[in-house]
């Protein structure tokens, strides 16, 4: 089946009340150990028709690479806009079973709560696997900032309630920071501020995004 027919059969209308029942599952206190041991990134590349995936871990406190894994396979899903998790969620599975040293907590390349339907790749993963997640996207998906006045984030509204918050870096960039699962807001900040502290980019992040290209640009049609 080409990507045209799945879009055609694709129920837009179903995924969405899919996402919204699996909003209500979302836990927004933390489920963390006191100490965070590994921190992972996600992210996903794309060649054609193919979708890579490529997740890091971390030592938290020094942010040094612990392991790093990558798997390939096929699209499963058109892309659509505000379900990009149905797209990305296949071949990020496939790389997370590959991990040999489990993560505490996962940072995703993508929006968490801060999601029209509440529940964007961060949250979706979350779910599914169980673990904590935290959303961190480089734009806005939803929701205005408030003032930042004298701190370095600014909570995100949206339809009256704080969906994630924006976080200014060390570079001056803001990164939209969202609660994916088993993580506070707080908790979430505290972390993607931690390990942003070199660049503008989470370490966990710049990595699994540089490993995922990498591999995309192995691939020969």
């Amino acid at each position: 089946m080409s990507l045209a027919d799945l879009k055609s059969r694709f129920s837009v209308e179903k995924a969405h009340k899919a996402q919204l029942q699996l909003s209500k599952r979302i836990i927004f206190e933390d489920g963390l150990s006191k100490k965070i041991g590994y921190v992972a990134g996600v992210d996903v590349a794309y060649a054609k028709n193919l979708a890579i995936s490529a997740v890091v871990v971390l030592e938290y406190d020094v942010l040094e690479l612990v392991e790093a894994q990558t798997a390939i396979c096929k699209v499963a899903f058109p892309y659509i806009p505000t379900l990009l998790s149905f797209r990305e969620l296949p071949p990020t599975l496939m790389c997370i079973r590959k991990l040999k040293v489990q993560p505490d907590v996962f940072l995703v390349d993508g929006q968490g709560y801060a999601h029209p339907y509440r529940c964007g790749f961060a949250s979706h993963l979350g779910v599914v696997l169980g673990k904590p997640t935290i959303g961190v996207a480089k734009s806005r998906l939803v929701g205005e900032a408030e003032p930042f006045g004298n701190r370095d984030f600014a909570y995100l509204w949206h339809d009256g309630e704080i969906v994630g918050a924006a976080l200014k870096t060390s570079v001056g960039k803001a990164l939209y920071v969202s609660v994916g699962h088993m993580v506070s807001l707080e908790t979430a900040i505290k972390i993607v501020r931690h390990c942003a502290r070199y660049s503008g980019v989470p370490e966990p992040l710049r990595m699994a995004h540089e490993m995922a290209t990498a591999e995309r640009n192995k691939i020969r049609f």
